[in-house]
């Protein structure tokens, strides 16, 4: 089952000419997640060829435009290729105010129904669930009301060793079997060992997005050992004070926690557009965390299960 990640937008405040507003996919089985939808979304999901009927769920980190213009238009483009699926929309209060006015005086009424969740960005909680992942808040610290999303599959079943299974075994015991159950009868007597025709369960895995944040080491324990962790990264450390004023952070300090959370992979992005060259930034957070990518527009990074 696929668990990727694809970029489409690294840039800050200010877009350039190669960098877009902020804008991620993460596809889990079937579904495509888009977290956060700065303006310019719509042109990078037709230039990678996503189909923006197959989105089933919107993740909104704050309000600041970079972060969100895109998606008034974005939702507009589904209404005019007649979506009928509907769609979950997460995010900070005031996000389904702002969508809901837009629409109300450009006079749209939408095909499909939007499922608005307001989420609270004080505290990490679980606010989706289905039958591949779970998506909890991840606190952060910003100028507005802000928070991450922490994406982790779901535990997978065991493996049926099919030459080991005696022929008695009925549909619903295997299924038991493959949860990690022993067969028993009705005294209680043990008739299959699930240890001894089963194999060990493929790897469930993770995606933390930590958007626009001062350092914040309270999420250590939210974050620890995920497979890919994506932190901005919007400022050199020679520019720290200037990050502690805007409430962002700084290369080495993506890093620094990506190191503390012992963390398997670290993303980096949303970059000033001071930054013409962005290899100073992935040099400084490689001094640190070794296995850092730069979070550039088009990279895919498919986590392996």
């Amino acid at each position: 089952m696929d668990f990727e990640l694809k970029i489409l937008g690294s840039s800050s405040a200010t877009p350039s000419f190669e960098r877009n507003h902020t804008a991620q996919l993460l596809t889990v089985g079937n579904q495509i997640n888009l977290i956060d939808c700065g303006e310019g979304t719509q042109m990078q999901l037709m230039r990678y060829k996503v189909k923006h009927q197959r989105i089933c769920n919107i993740f909104i980190s704050h309000l600041h435009g970079d972060h969100y213009f895109g998606l008034a238009g974005l939702l507009s483009t589904m209404h005019l290729q007649q979506r009928t699926g509907h769609l979950n929309l997460f995010g900070p209060k005031g996000l389904a105010e702002i969508i809901t006015l837009q629409f109300k005086y450009g006079g749209t009424q939408l095909p499909y129904h939007i499922n608005f969740v307001e989420v609270d960005t004080t505290v990490s909680r679980k606010i989706f669930e289905d039958k591949y992942m779970t998506v909890h808040t991840l606190p952060m610290q910003h100028r507005v009301p802000c928070c991450g999303y922490l994406f982790r599959e779901k535990p997978k079943p065991r493996h049926l060793l099919k030459g080991k299974l005696p022929s008695f075994l009925t549909p619903p015991q295997l299924v038991r079997l493959k949860w990690g159950e022993d067969i028993i009868n009705e005294h209680g007597d043990v008739l299959v060992r699930n240890q001894e025709v089963t194999s060990a369960p493929k790897r469930s895995r993770s995606y933390a997005y930590c958007s626009d944040t001062k350092y914040k080491e309270d999420i250590l324990p939210l974050v620890h050992g995920v497979d890919l962790l994506y932190h901005e990264s919007t400022f050199l450390s020679d520019l720290e004070h200037r990050a502690t004023h805007t409430f962002h952070s700084t290369a080495a300090q993506a890093a620094t926690l990506a190191e503390k959370a012992q963390v398997r992979r670290l993303l980096i992005g949303h970059f000033s557009a001071r930054y013409k060259d962005l290899s100073p930034l992935l040099v400084e957070a490689q001094s640190i965390f070794p296995n850092t990518a730069l979070a550039t527009e088009g990279k895919t990074i498919s986590v392996l299960e």
